[in-house]
């Protein structure tokens, strides 16, 4: 249990990493984060196939990993229909970034990330529920990586819509500990039902599937930089690596 709790501490705190890092570098280049994000989706994408994806059709079936797999993603697409997320609100040629954003839009898009911070976590937690510490790690690792990158991007339209630099930062630590609940949320719910682990770590896998697909790859990719692409693929090996080695 402890070492859930510190993962979930982690994992939230890497939400927080990267908003520290956002006051700090106001004005670091997108090509820079969109290699930070690219190889964040890299891992996780490694991630969610290795460690959840193919554990979940190991301790159940193919058909419950396919129908978990969607849900998962179906869910996130419903949320994404009801609160817009990242790419939505503040993508690179949205006013947030010229120093004119609407207040009401950057709350939003800080209320999203928020939002789909918990399913994030959830996957996190999930994961403990293998029995595969290292795996588990691993997983947690990719998405607290991501976490870095999503952290720094919601400070600079936060101060340019004229909010106080520490509620500014109040806010990034909000999103981070929504991970940290739901990180708890996914552990105690396969540990108090073993029996929907394969479902339940498909249904995580499918969301970070849905996350990598909708959100890290577009948001990366909008200038058509093939660094992006090599990132994410240098992460994936990582992850690869890793996970071949910890066996």
């Amino acid at each position: 249990m402890k070492l859930v709790l510190l993962t979930a501490l982690g994992v939230g705190g890497a939400t927080i990493l990267g908003s520290v890092i956002g006051f700090a570098f106001r004005k670091m280049t997108h090509k820079f984060s969109d290699l930070v994000l690219s190889f964040a989706a890299g891992v996780m994408l490694a991630a969610a196939v290795l460690g959840l994806v193919l554990p979940s059709v190991e301790y159940g079936n193919l058909f419950i990993t396919i129908a978990g797999i969607f849900t998962g993603a179906f869910s996130l697409n419903l949320i994404d229909r009801l609160v817009p997320h990242m790419h939505h609100l503040v993508g690179p040629d949205s006013e947030s970034h010229h120093g004119n954003a609407n207040l009401d839009k950057v709350l939003l898009f800080v209320s999203a990330i928020a939002i789909h911070n918990l399913p994030e976590g959830i996957a996190a937690g999930v994961s403990f529920g293998s029995g595969n510490n290292a795996e588990a790690l691993l997983i947690a690792g990719g998405i607290a990586l991501q976490n870095i990158p999503e952290g720094m991007v919601i400070i600079a339209p936060m101060l340019a819509a004229g909010i106080s630099p520490k509620k500014t930062f109040l806010c990034g630590m909000a999103t981070g500990l929504v991970e940290v609940v739901g990180t708890l949320l996914g552990y105690f719910a396969v540990t108090a039902a073993t029996a929907i682990l394969p479902f339940a770590l498909a249904f995580a896998g499918g969301t970070m599937l849905y996350v990598i697909s909708d959100e890290m790859i577009p948001e990366t990719h909008h200038n058509n930089e093939s660094g992006a692409t090599y990132a994410l693929l240098v992460g994936f090996c990582v992850m690869l690596v890793s996970d071949v080695l910890l066996g």
